[in-house]
């Protein structure tokens, strides 16, 4: 799902998905690093949030019906219980606000991925 977003964003054409997208797999998982840290840091509001919100409303409904054939769609919340797992986080502690804080802020991209060593470098030559 994230590459289908990639390549719309970047205009890559599915020939240059593979060759030559290094640069923009690149800047592509940095900005999915900070999309999920923007999705914990709401999903942590709506569960400190009263039953009785808009948003917890909408969260837990169910809508009646019956689902269409095949591979169900990929929801909001499977895509946040895939980032729960990912930060190590579960939803009980989300009530410690500076703890969730901490815990899903690690997408900051001057300290993230290949640029931590280029980072860590340029701080101690300006020391």
């Amino acid at each position: 799902m994230e590459m289908k977003m990639l390549s719309r964003s970047y205009s890559l054409r599915p020939h240059l998905q593979r060759r030559h997208s290094a640069p923009a797999r690149h800047r592509h998982d940095r900005q999915a690093d900070k999309l999920r840290e923007a999705r914990l840091r709401w999903y942590g509001h709506v569960l400190r949030a009263d039953n009785a919100t808009v948003c917890n409303i909408a969260l837990n409904l169910e809508v009646p019906g019956k689902r269409p054939k095949g591979r169900p769609k990929q929801r909001w919340i499977d895509t946040l219980r895939s980032d729960l797992k990912l930060a190590d986080i579960h939803t009980d502690q989300s009530h410690d606000r500076a703890k969730w804080r901490q815990r899903t802020s690690k997408a900051d991209p001057t300290i993230h991925g290949t640029y931590a060593k280029e980072e860590i470098s340029r701080r101690s030559v300006k020391i």
